[in-house]
């Protein structure tokens, strides 16, 4: 039995205001490649398939071939929505798919119930938003750690009655795991993380949700974006995971997709960056530029790109300064949106900080507004039971 994990292929997404899509459809011409050549039995998608609620036509028409093309290929096809997609057009005619092998799950109601492919029982678990599926799934506790508990409860119920080889997919921040700018902040009350001994009882975990392929414990594991989506990633390795099952334990294979062009991530001040012959490897690439220069250098975007066309990103930094210039967004990026809020209510009070009342006052509000624009746009909100 071999699968291949992929996950947050989020398509339609820009990146700097550059469109992904042409780079997205290379990777998923790779990916039917792999499956044909490696003769993968299923393509396990975990979340964030698109990028936003309602994705633009020629977006929707790229997944539409590909699933396609993958069936084609031999392989089933299950996917879960993550917290980018809409539950509801992510699983437009999914009973009817289904029948041709591919297997959308976006739905409370089909929680602990499996795609079986082979011998192998694949539980795929929507991303699921506490506050709107904790009573939904009998969860004690409306935290993410709480629904996955609940939720692995029904997966590992149906497990210990099927036995065989298990493998659960899920979209959560998993605790071990590296972030990357890129990811939505998907935080209740300030908590997000899941321990990895959640999923114990199952032989893999195909986790998304993070950009960065990784392993956070023994059988859990991201498979990363297969497309760098900010900056902060410049150093990773882009693919899928190919896994076998056929022994005793699960065969972890890196499959490394291609790269349409890479990231580069260069600071100095204007002249050393443009005679250095250290970048040469950057000059074909996407380019972040941090410019050290003690006085900020006039035309400086136009020299940068006469010898790195492709720079989406110029920041400056200058170097013996002794307060540095830094844009607002910059300075408040690492920042929460109720940190924010607070620095803010101190700011227009003269330097008076924010009571405990009035913090978790604000950290009501930004949490309602999060869950209200989730409605909305359904987006990353799972369907309940019962639900059409």
């Amino acid at each position: 039995m071999r699968l291949i994990h992929t996950s947050d292929w989020h398509l339609g997404r820009a990146f700097h205001q550059v469109g992904l899509l042409d780079a997205q459809a290379a990777y998923l011409d790779h990916l039917v490649e792999v499956v044909s050549a490696e003769s993968v039995d299923a393509v396990l998608v975990s979340g964030d398939v698109y990028d936003r609620a309602m994705p633009a036509p020629d977006t929707v028409d790229l997944l539409s071939e590909t699933l396609q093309r993958l069936v084609d290929a031999g392989a089933q096809v299950v996917l879960s929505s993550g917290n980018h997609d809409s539950a509801i057009r992510l699983g437009f005619a999914a009973g009817l798919l289904e029948r041709a092998g591919v297997h959308i799950r976006t739905s409370v109601a089909d929680v602990g119930r499996p795609v079986v492919v082979g011998d192998v029982a694949v539980h795929p678990l929507p991303y699921l938003e506490p506050a709107l599926v904790a009573d939904a799934l009998g969860a004690s506790e409306r935290t993410h750690a709480g629904v996955l508990r609940a939720a692995m409860e029904r997966v590992r119920t149906d497990v210990g009655a099927r036995g065989g080889r298990s493998v659960v997919m899920a979209h959560a921040f998993v605790t071990g795991g590296a972030t990357s700018e890129s990811e939505r902040d998907i935080s209740v009350g300030g908590v997000s993380a899941v321990p990895p001994s959640v999923f114990r009882g199952v032989d893999y975990a195909a986790l998304g949700h993070l950009h960065g392929r990784q392993k956070v414990a023994e059988g859990v594991r991201y498979s990363g974006s297969p497309v760098a989506m900010s900056f902060s990633e410049w150093r990773h390795r882009k693919g899928s995971l190919l896994v076998d099952l056929s022994g005793t334990e699960p065969v972890v294979e890196h499959v490394d997709a291609p790269v349409a062009r890479p990231l580069a991530v260069l600071r100095g001040s204007l002249d050393a960056l443009l005679a250095s012959p250290d970048h040469r490897s950057a000059e074909t690439a996407w380019c972040q530029v941090t410019l050290t220069d003690p006085v900020r250098p006039l035309g400086a975007m136009d020299r940068v790109r006469s010898r790195f066309p492709h720079t989406l990103e110029l920041r400056f930094e200058p170097e013996g300064v002794g307060l540095p210039l830094r844009p607002y967004a910059r300075r408040v990026e690492s920042r929460s949106e109720v940190e924010v809020c607070c620095d803010f209510l101190a700011h227009v009070r003269g330097g008076r900080p924010a009571t405990d009342d009035e913090q978790a006052l604000l950290a009501e509000a930004v949490e309602a507004t999060r869950l209200a624009r989730g409605r909305t746009d359904d987006e990353g909100v799972a369907r309940s039971e019962g639900a059409a």
